[in-house]
């Protein structure tokens, strides 16, 4: 009984009412109702996402990284724990160590060693200006004391390591005794200590081969002594001037004088009362350890089973270095198997395009010592070995494309389809496992491949030829391949490697576990027993948990202890061993797979670019290769980042990324796009026998396999091909149509041809359409009335305009179609603006009529002949003598003649076809708006009944948007109805501006117009009959057929004057056909008279019928013209007329707006003042 229960007096009893069991079974039907209901979910997830739920995203995006590979959280104190406290220590320490030269490794390789490489990149095209070195410098400054401090930390850490083995493996009198180290070697810490050595050797590689940074570094101290010249000038201290001068110096001694590496093993080591160099037994654990490393990885090199192997042998060569900076001593045998290795490799790649020969390192470092050991023959056997395997390679590389080709694509189908197709669990895990292996040693392989054929082809200043070239290329694709064949089966590989992970583990625990019960089977205590116990349960705790690199690192050492005693067999212990490498890889696959696939050496071969790119366009087929290649080029981004010499890291971004653009757009894009333009120029063009264009003929590209490719990334930003082919054909067509507005069909059915050949959405280009017979433009003519009227000849009957003369075999006619076209071109508006023109060019001519009508020769002589007229009317029945007319035209010239021949009439003959034309272009005007009208509205089914979408749409209730719409719709709907149905009466507008100047006081002089005409009509007829008669001729200069712009000019003279009556009154026509008919009488009688005079007079005959026919064709031109201007009616009739109907005559004479123009108070034509000579009549 509880102290509550006793306490309280309450007691709980031991009876069941069955109710916690109804209360359990309905709590369990609530969670299995909710397990339903949650499965029901994920499957409704499942069937909606159907095929695509175990697709990976996209590997040029990668917007997210699934991370498999464990980090450990627990300190190393809390990882190594057992009841052994010494033996605790010593692996603390070294385990301590091992990771801090992993730190620092990884520090140099992400950090230190890509500032360094990209020293002096980005570089303008144009050079550096004076000083931009030194600020570059400037700039690198803080960099270079971080290196220092990092070389420093890099040395204290190499002593240190020295110093811990040195003392644990000392067996001199007196020496304190940690643990029984007889048998055991600490392989692991000796592989990281030649890590951190292989850092000292690269970096001292990467400075010998920055000329850029030492040419950069002697200006900046050269600047320095300026400014130790003259502080004041540069506003610096002198006190603390010599301080940084002295931390030039160091670092200069410390970091570009080669000599990192060699100042690190040549520390004292022999300091505190720890003796080192007089370790013996130190000394040959040390060589031993160098020999089982150099054992293990010498093998492996250029092996296919090779990974990081010749990296690892950098370190070995550095160890062999530092021993005998140590010990000095020198294994010969050691050293002969060293130098040796040329033969498998005669140069390694450190980083990027870093090469590092192993031979001339141990020259050296070794000598004069090695001078006994090597002899020249081998020295210069090294560089002849380097010489064949350049051309051995150059000649082998294709072959080995093609095999790699062969084994990566076969790798790639079997991590396809072939995993999870094993018999059992084991078997499927173990042929991943192996799967996954084999795919990182193919990674190494190429990568190897490559970079030591690019990098040693760059070291010797050799050309490489373009096929092997293209080869290179094809071999970085397959390492993206890899790359991107792991990602894309990165759901099936973050679940295959746990269980991989797990069964590895397992398979360990079953070694160290028997190994553990041959320990505990034998009775017999002692140190040595204990502690191999104490490695085993480490090594067992350590496997049990997550594979990090830390359990790993500890599994190692504990079993650099736990190994002893015979524990494992030499098969087992084999066997562990290779369990653990399968561990270490599987647990950081994704950073394995990065190292091997990482191209970002590209950078310094760039120059194979455009080589690559050209190929890629000559061979469509395999276009998408091309991603591949710019994954590759991606890889250069995140080292870019790490440069400090600049400002800012993103400008040697920003210049990389248009160098790569550039190269891309010079040798693929614009050629792609000029190809696409041709292939539709010439499809569209096919009836012209444009050329043979059989596939079998002649070679044909398909290049769509570039417009179907996904867009490519290049860095953070993408190129779309077929955007880019589309948006240069939509701005070719475009740029091209404005320049001939009549192509824009043939470039419509350009932009329809490749929507259905390459698929390319295009743009419209929303220009105004012309034909092919678009003559002459409205808005040309509009700007040169002056010069269009006196270049073109009207013909009233047909509408047409005709070229007075051209220099061509042929004459431009322009007609009601031309300009329907133009005013389709450029819209409505244009007629308006047209009339105005047209407005403003009449009241010049008028004013230079005005003057001719003025002049005292010419008035006068028009009012003597109205005399004359009111005189002899009777006597002539009602008509104009033509006798008298004829004196008029022949007198008036000798006023004078133009240097072409010209009268004074003729010119005014002139000047009334110009104003005539004019009218004539206002007329066609009005014709062909209203034929664009009517081409316009033939697709409105009624054009009496048009719906009214606007109240459609109210009643459907539909966006405002769309009820703007539909209200634009109407009103142009609208205005087409009334523009089809009435027109512009433009003709009564320019009357009605006009004719109130015209008949005014002021304008008197123009009264006798009217008396001018008969001459002047007989001027015309003489004009028009000569134009006719040298159409027969050869010289055809003046020929021409129809010029009816006179009688027009006429016929709007006269209504604007308003002496339509006056003028029939003369019977001018009436006179003229009783003068000829006169004629022709007497001549036939002449003929019956004298048979002498029959030929004569048929010629004459024909002449005087030749007269009469053009006097008719001007009679009825002007009688055609004059019913334009309503000649039916007077002004009065129709003052009277206007009255009637002046609120439409008012809507009208709106639609026009240039009689603004003129204030009440100037006349349109004023009278000039009075001269004594007539005024030269212009054109």
């Amino acid at each position: 009984m509880s102290e509550y229960e006793a306490y309280s007096g309450w007691e709980f009893d031991k009876f069941d009412d069955g109710s916690l069991k109804i209360v359990g079974e309905v709590q369990l039907r609530k969670y299995g109702k909710f397990l339903e209901d949650y499965a029901a979910q994920l499957k409704g997830i499942e069937d909606a996402l159907d095929d695509s739920i175990g697709d990976a995203w996209d590997f040029t995006l990668d917007p997210i990284k699934l991370q498999y590979c464990p980090y450990e959280q627990t300190s190393l104190l809390e990882l190594i724990k057992t009841d052994n406290k010494v033996f605790n220590k010593v692996i603390t320490v070294f385990a301590s160590l091992c990771c801090e030269m992993g730190v620092l490794k990884h520090e140099a390789e992400t950090k230190y060693y890509h500032s360094l490489m990209f020293y002096g990149e980005g570089e303008p095209k144009t050079g550096l200006q004076e000083g931009d070195a030194q600020v570059m410098m400037g700039h690198f400054m803080s960099f270079m004391q971080e290196l220092s401090c990092f070389v420093a930390r890099c040395h204290e850490v190499v002593k240190n390591v020295i110093h811990q083995l040195s003392s644990l493996f000392n067996n001199a009198k007196g020496a304190p005794r940690v643990i029984d180290i007889s048998h055991v070697h600490f392989t692991s810490v000796f592989e990281h200590l030649g890590q951190l050595l292989s850092v000292l050797i690269t970096m001292d590689e990467i400075v010998s081969n920055q000329h850029t940074l030492k040419e950069h570094w002697t200006l900046y101290k050269r600047m320095l002594k300026s400014v130790h010249h003259n502080p004041a000038r540069f506003n610096v201290d002198p006190a603390k001037l010599r301080p940084f001068e002295k931390l030039l110096m160091k670092l200069q001694g410390q970091l570009l004088d080669g000599m990192i590496m060699q100042t690190c093993v040549e520390q004292l080591f022999d300091e505190h009362q720890m003796y080192v160099t007089k370790n013996a037994y130190f000394a040959e654990e040390f060589a031993y350890n160098i020999r089982v490393l150099f054992a293990q990885i010498e093998p492996k090199i250029g092996d296919p089973s090779e990974m990081d192997h010749r990296l690892q042998y950098v370190g070995i060569c550095g160890l062999y270095v530092l021993h005998f900076q140590i010990f000095r001593v020198i294994d010969k045998k050691v050293f002969k198997q060293l130098w040796d290795v040329y033969k498998k490799i005669p140069t390694i790649t450190l980083t990027g395009n870093i090469m590092w020969s192993p031979n001339q390192f141990l020259l050296r470092s070794l000598s004069p010592h090695i001078s006994k050991i090597l002899d020249k023959r081998s020295q210069g056997n090294v560089a002849n070995f380097t010489q064949t395997y350049l051309q051995n390679k150059v000649q082998t590389v294709i072959r080995e494309v093609q095999q790699y080709y062969v084994q990566v694509c076969s790798w790639m189908i079997r991590m396809e389809s072939g995993i999870g197709a094993a018999n059992s669990v084991v078997d499927d895990l173990t042929s991943k496992c192996s799967l996954f292996i084999q795919g990182l040693l193919w990674a190494h392989n190429i990568s190897h491949l490559v970079k030591t054929v690019m990098n040693i082809h760059a070291y010797a200043n050799k050309p490489l030829t373009k096929t092997a070239v293209l080869a290179l290329c094809r071999l970085i694709e397959l390492l993206k391949s890899i790359e991107a064949t792991f990602h894309r089966r990165t759901m099936v590989i973050a679940e295959s490697i746990t269980h991989i992970v797990q069964h590895l583990q397992f398979m360990a625990m079953s070694a160290v576990n028997t190994a553990k019960k041959r320990i505990i089977s034998d009775k017999k205590y002692s140190d040595k027993r204990l502690d191999v116990l104490s490695a085993l349960v480490l090594v067992e705790n350590a496997i049990s948990g997550p594979p990090t690199k830390e359990r790993i690192l500890i599994a190692k050492l504990a079993m650099a202890i736990g190994s002893q005693m015979k524990a494992f067999r030499e098969d087992e212990l084999a066997n562990f061993r290779n369990i653990l490498m399968k561990m270490e890889v599987m647990s950081d696959l994704r950073g394995k797979l990065k190292k091997a696939c990482d191209c970002s050496f590209v950078y310094w071969h760039r120059v194979i670019f455009p080589t690559y790119v050209a190929d890629r366009y000559e061979h469509a087929v395999d276009a998408h290769r091309l991603h591949y290649m710019f994954a590759a080029l991606a890889d250069c981004v995140t080292p870019m980042r790490n440069s400090r010499h600049l400002e800012s890291n993103e400008d040697l971004l920003i210049a990389f990324y248009h160098e790569i653009e550039d190269n891309f757009d010079e040798h693929l894009l614009s050629p792609l796009c000029r190809s696409v333009e041709t292939n539709l120029r010439l499809s569209i063009h096919q009836h012209l026998q444009v050329g043979e264009m059989n596939p079998f003929k002649s070679s044909m590209k398909d290049q769509t396999h570039f417009l179907k490719m996904k867009p490519i990334r290049i860095f953070h930003r993408y190129i779309n091909v077929k955007e880019h082919v589309t948006h240069y054909l939509d701005k070719t067509f475009y740029k091209l149509t404005t320049v001939a507005l009549h192509d824009w069909k043939t470039y419509a059915e350009m932009r329809n041809l490749a929507a259905q050949k390459y698929g390319l959405e295009m743009t419209e280009g929303h220009l105004p359409t012309q034909t092919l017979e678009q003559g002459l433009d409205v808005l040309e003519i509009m700007r040169n009335i002056h010069i269009f009227v006196s270049k073109y000849l009207y013909n009233v009957n047909n509408q047409i305009f005709v070229e007075r003369s051209s220099a061509n075999k042929h004459l431009n006619t322009i007609n009601i179609r031309h300009i329907a076209n133009s005013i389709r071109t450029h819209g409505t508006g244009i007629m308006n603006t047209t009339v105005n023109f047209t407005y403003q060019f009449l009241r010049k001519k008028f004013f230079i009529f005005s003057q001719f009508m003025y002049d005292e020769h010419i008035k006068s002589r028009l009012i003597k002949d109205s005399r004359y007229f009111k005189e002899v009317k009777d006597e002539n029945n009602q008509m104009y003598p033509f006798d008298r007319a004829d004196r008029f035209n022949k007198g008036i010239r000798k006023l004078g003649l133009t240097p072409e021949g010209d009268s004074y009439l003729d010119q005014f003959r002139n000047l009334i076809s110009q104003i005539g034309n004019a009218m004539g272009y206002i007329r066609m005007i009005r014709s062909g708006g209203l034929r664009c009208c009517s081409n316009a509205i033939r697709f409105v089914p009624d054009v009496d009944d048009i719906i009214n979408f606007q109240e459609l749409c109210v009643e459907e209730n539909l966006s405002e948007e769309t009820q703007n719409a539909a209200s634009n719709l109407d009103n142009v709907l609208g205005n087409l109805a009334k523009n089809f149905a009435e027109g512009t009466e433009y003709f009564k507008m320019l009357v009605e501006v006009f004719s109130p100047e015209f008949r005014t006081s002021k304008n008197m002089h123009l009264r006798n117009f009217y008396m001018i005409l008969p001459p002047l009509s007989l001027n015309f007829v003489e004009y028009s009959i000569g134009c006719k008669e040298k159409l027969n001729k050869k010289n055809k200069v003046g020929a021409a057929f129809t010029d009816d712009g006179f009688a027009m000019g006429v016929a709007y003279i006269l209504k604007l004057l308003d002496q339509y009556q006056e003028f029939d009154s003369l019977h001018w026509f009436r006179s003229v056909r009783k003068k000829y008919k006169e004629e022709k009488d007497s001549v036939r009688r002449a003929q019956a008279e004298d048979e002498k005079l029959v030929q004569t007079g048929s010629l004459t005959i024909k002449r005087l019928e030749t007269y009469q026919r053009e006097f008719d064709l001007l009679y009825y031109s002007l009688s055609s013209a004059r019913i334009f201007f309503r000649a039916d009616k007077t002004a009065a009739e129709e003052q009277e007329e206007k009255k009637e109907k002046a609120a439409n005559d008012t809507d009208e004479s709106e639609l026009i707006s240039t009689p603004q123009e003129v204030p009440s108070n100037v006349p349109a034509i004023q009278a000039p003042p009075p001269t004594k000579n007539l005024p030269a009549i212009t054109a």
